[in-house]
């Protein structure tokens, strides 16, 4: 079995923390934390199997120019792999409180720039338990992956990755 290869930013906060816990759960040994901070194509390529961690940190997200968070820096890294073959399963932070009109945004963009390169992606989750008023991360009904509020739902998060992992967990052999 091959190792799952799951790539986050920013290090050192909250997408780090659930990274840490999703890594936890699935079992250290069979995944590998990598910082998009230092990633490039050639990571990517290493792996059959991937979850993208990534958050919305608030307006600049949002707005054109967020060029010094390291998500800008790995976009293009990202949009240059071929996903074909690869099982790609995303979870992505916000805040529903303060930013209720972006809710989880960046994980939408992700998947947004991930879906027309071939990449098949799973783990979608129903937005019927989560409170928030728009969200780019919805697609046919759906959270493209796990949405997770550090912020105001952290008593939620253990449970939320559980069931995200069960619905998963088929696709990543774990």
């Amino acid at each position: 079995m091959s190792k799952i290869g799951l790539f986050f930013g920013p290090e050192k906060g909250s997408v780090h923390r659930v990274a840490e816990k999703v890594q936890a759960a699935i079992g250290e040994d069979k995944i590998e934390l990598v910082s998009v901070n230092d990633a490039s194509v050639a990571d990517l390529e290493k792996y059959d199997k991937i979850i993208f961690g990534i958050s919305t940190v608030g307006k600049e997200t949002w707005d054109s120019d967020y060029s010094n968070t390291d998500w800008a820096k790995f976009f293009p890294e990202v949009s240059k792999t071929d996903y074909a073959g690869k099982v790609v399963a995303l979870f992505g932070l916000g805040d529903h409180i303060t930013y209720p009109d972006h809710f989880v945004n960046a994980m939408g963009r992700l998947a947004k720039e991930i879906a027309p390169l071939n990449a098949k992606i799973v783990g979608q989750v129903d937005p019927d338990t989560y409170e928030f008023e728009d969200s780019e991360a919805i697609v046919d009904g759906k959270f493209v992956g796990l949405p997770i509020d550090e912020d105001f739902e952290p008593e939620l998060t253990d449970k939320r990755i559980a069931d995200w992992l069960g619905t998963i967990k088929a696709e990543f052999g774990f």
